[in-house]
């Protein structure tokens, strides 16, 4: 890990930030989701940190969900430990696990809401692709994406000029999802990305490595 999380989630105290505007955006469109799905829903959570973008979500909507949040930092994972706990989420589990390798995800899925937030900026191309493409044997049928990517990421791992969640939107399609919703503000560098898999869900392999932080 070479980045301090703790002081990275310290930006969601300034309301004006694009992080705490992002956040917002990820909480309407998982908000959105849940309470337009048929019945109950699971959910996974890569990258979950301390669950800020999903947690009071699935409290509030009241939606019938089994969640599984996968986070590395022991730290974070605590936090949204305590605070599934204080908001009564009872069928929230929280991993203190390496979310880049799908054997983080045993006995998680299918998901029908798959968190990918705050994944995309901190790998290689590669690993975005490579994680894109593994996605459907996390899925249900017809289960849904939502992922962010900013374009004024420091030390970008991207190799390609220009906004690189373009990138990240092809990488989707090329590999068969559908776009339900991309949100890019005018004045803000982050974007949040909505994508379907509109097939069966694949078969699932434990031990497969998605990515790495760079």
């Amino acid at each position: 890990m070479t980045r301090d999380w703790h002081a990275w989630h310290r930006e969601y105290d300034d309301p004006t930030s694009d992080l705490s505007r992002r956040l917002d955006v990820v909480r309407a469109r998982l908000g959105a989701l849940l309470t337009a799905a048929p019945g109950p829903v699971r959910l996974v959570s890569m990258c979950a940190g301390d669950g800020r973008d999903t947690l009071p979500v699935l409290a509030s909507t009241g939606v019938d969900v089994d969640a599984v949040l996968v986070e590395l930092d022991a730290d974070l994972a605590e936090t949204a430990r305590v605070t599934a706990r204080d908001l009564g989420l009872d069928r929230v589990e929280v991993r203190t696990a390496d979310a880049g390798t799908t054997s983080s995800y045993d006995k998680a899925g299918p998901a029908d809401v798959l968190m990918a937030c705050g994944v995309f900026g901190n790998v290689t191309d590669d690993d975005v692709a490579s994680t894109v493409a593994a996605l459907p044997s996390l899925l249900a049928g017809g289960g849904h994406v939502i992922w962010t990517r900013g374009c004024r990421v420091p030390q970008d791992p991207t190799d390609v000029d220009g906004d690189p969640s373009e990138l990240v939107g092809q990488i989707f399609a090329d590999a068969g999802f559908e776009e339900v919703a991309f949100v890019r503000p005018a004045d803000a560098g982050f974007r949040v990305g909505v994508h379907r898999w509109p097939g069966a869900g694949t078969a699932y392999r434990s031990g497969v490595r998605l990515f790495t932080f760079v």
